[in-house]
């Protein structure tokens, strides 16, 4: 066996392998220290839950869409439009106000409706 570099051939192979693996360890223990590894915890099913994608919560999230449509259309217009801009474009109170032509208050007034209307309907 050669070391790479060298054209003399190993005289102690089994210390050769001693020091590269002291080496290897020396340099990952270095490199972990800088990493702050062990500050970090390991994300376990405990830490973070993965829950099934199954048919059946496929299904229950469709029900749970198309009942927030159906919610989105009983609204009044203006409220559902500050509530669509808000959450979904993700439109600040002051831009929506902007945008609708109403003070921002009012942006606030028509925000807290539709929570109301969509709590009282059992959707988030």
């Amino acid at each position: 066996m050669h070391v790479r570099g060298q054209s003399d051939p190993i005289a102690n192979i089994e210390g050769y392998l001693f020091q590269v693996a002291s080496s290897v360890l020396t340099d990952r223990a270095r490199r972990d220290s800088v990493r702050h590894r062990g500050a970090h915890l390991e994300l376990t099913e405990t830490f973070h839950p993965v829950e099934e994608l199954t048919p059946e919560r496929v299904l229950r999230g469709r029900e749970d869409v198309d009942r927030l449509v159906a919610a989105l259309e009983e609204m009044p217009e203006a409220t559902r439009d500050a509530f669509v801009l808000h959450r979904f474009e993700e439109m600040s109170y002051d831009a929506i106000a902007g945008h609708l032509g109403i003070s921002t208050s009012a942006v606030g007034r028509h925000l807290m409706k539709a929570v109301r209307f969509l709590a009282a309907r059992d959707l988030p």
